[in-house]
């Protein structure tokens, strides 16, 4: 059905994991001081060239889309990206990647969760190829994009969801493995965010029980 306009930006990087955690670190040492804003976390990491990126243009651009995610994170799931297990930081940043891509974050319920739930657990490149084209239908700006800029978005959504263990690196959907705490500030926030995950309804019942 028709709605909101696609935010398809992802045409490069990834999950951004080893430049996500020393960003949000950075955030979480300062924002309590004298009003400190995403902002300012974004000027320090340009002037300090934080990300090690070689030209100034790509620095931007990289900071600009992992404060993006990351500012869609709550507190409680802020900190847990920062204490939390490597796997729950990973679905931390997938979390953030759907909140900011609604696109991803339907892919994720609607193909990739549903064929879990089937117990079909190949992603193919086709499946992504009936999603996209089923969308188009309702939105002009997926039907506007070059074939060489909707192969990009493949690549690198596959990328990033073999990067978040959605997938293997065989594209086999990988059963969502989420801890206690991980469920407890996901439900608060929204518990269909749950729904991000190759997951059991029967899973999510009894973690909002």
């Amino acid at each position: 059905m028709p709605g909101k306009t696609y935010k398809m930006s992802f045409t490069s990087g990834g999950l951004f994991f080893n430049e996500s955690i020393p960003v949000a670190e950075l955030y979480d040492t300062t924002h309590d001081r004298r009003g400190h804003c995403w902002q300012q976390t974004r000027d320090k990491v340009l002037s300090e060239n934080l990300l090690q990126s070689r030209t100034e243009s790509s620095a931007r651009r990289r900071i600009r889309e992992i404060c993006s995610r990351l500012q869609l994170l709550t507190d409680r799931q802020r900190q847990l990206l920062l204490s939390g297990s490597r796997q729950e930081q990973q679905y931390l940043l997938w979390v953030a990647v759907c909140k900011y891509y609604p696109f991803i974050r339907e892919f994720a319920v609607e193909v990739v969760r549903e064929k879990y739930l089937r117990m079909d657990r190949h992603l193919d490149p086709q499946d992504y190829e009936i999603f996209f084209e089923a969308k188009a239908e309702w939105h002009d700006e997926l039907e506007q994009l070059k074939n060489s800029t909707r192969a990009k978005l493949k690549q690198v959504l596959f990328k990033t969801m073999r990067e978040a263990e959605i997938i293997s690196q065989e594209h086999m959907i990988i059963p969502g493995l989420l801890t206690e705490q991980l469920t407890k500030v996901l439900a608060m926030d929204d518990p269909a965010l749950l729904s991000v995950f190759p997951v059991s309804d029967m899973d999510i019942n009894s973690w909002l029980t």
